[in-house]
């Protein structure tokens, strides 16, 4: 097995942590699940714009037009399915539901999430086949902000069935949908890739991954838990990423 696929394995696999303390009843303080989404949104911002799309623009024959187009597209792709998708958050769940309901919205948060997460095992390996570091750094992101995912479909469902394994079954739906992402990017995208195509596929994914970071993982940090101010876990998640870069490559790693 490829270590980018490796890679999309891990990350879409850390939903099922999430899931079990759904349903251990375990579960992390409304701080503590901000802080994660905002540290990797922190992540996300530094690896897209200082390394991604840097990296895409100095790839060989890819001129500066079509590797800022495609952060562009990247962006405004993000948006069009969000817009598109049934769009569920954890809060949602939140309040007096009966347990038809919570079934019912556990279910559509599922798929909504799903739907996002197979892009997202796309954009890992891609990030990851054309730079390892990157792809471990994008890699650790998505599997931060998968936590919470896996926590929000397992906990309700759980509290609506009173099964366990209906719960883990559901929550992992949607991690599985970023493993099956980064298997089509294998199969499918692989053989295929250039390295022109490649540069413009990463600046497409670093565009999607700052309209993930800004309009998905930042407001939802803020609406789990409002006293909490979301951009000290984004600073810290730029801070530790940009540190751990300099000092791989200092070490002659990067």
């Amino acid at each position: 097995m490829s270590v980018p696929l490796l890679l999309t394995l891990l990350a879409g696999g850390a939903t099922f942590i999430g899931a079990f303390l759904g349903i251990i009843g375990q579960k992390p303080s409304p701080r503590a699940l901000a802080f994660a989404l905002g540290f990797a949104a922190g992540i996300m911002l530094l690896i897209s714009l200082m390394e991604m799309l840097p990296a895409a623009l100095e790839t060989p024959g890819m001129s500066p037009l079509m590797g800022y187009g495609m952060f562009i597209a990247g962006l405004l792709g993000y948006f069009v399915l969000d817009r598109l998708l049934p769009h569920h958050h954890p809060q949602d769940l939140m309040g007096g539901k009966s347990p038809r309901n919570l079934r019912r919205t556990a279910m559509l948060l599922t798929l909504g999430i799903s739907l996002h997460n197979f892009p997202e095992g796309i954009a890992t390996f891609v990030t990851a086949s054309s730079d390892l570091e990157l792809g471990m750094g994008i890699a650790l992101a998505v599997a931060i902000h998968n936590i919470p995912e896996g926590l929000a479909v397992a906990g309700p469902m759980y509290a609506a069935t009173g099964s366990k394994k209906k719960a883990l079954f559901w929550a992992g739906l949607s991690g599985i949908a970023e493993i099956a992402g980064g298997l089509c990017a294998f199969l499918l995208m692989g053989p295929l890739l250039s390295l022109v195509m490649m540069g413009a596929v990463m600046a497409a994914v670093a565009g999607i991954m700052v309209a993930l970071s800004v309009d998905e993982l930042m407001p939802l940090a803020r609406d789990i838990a409002p006293d909490v101010n979301p951009s000290y876990g984004v600073l810290c998640g730029m801070t530790v990423m940009g540190l751990s870069l300099t000092l791989l490559e200092s070490a002659g790693l990067s």
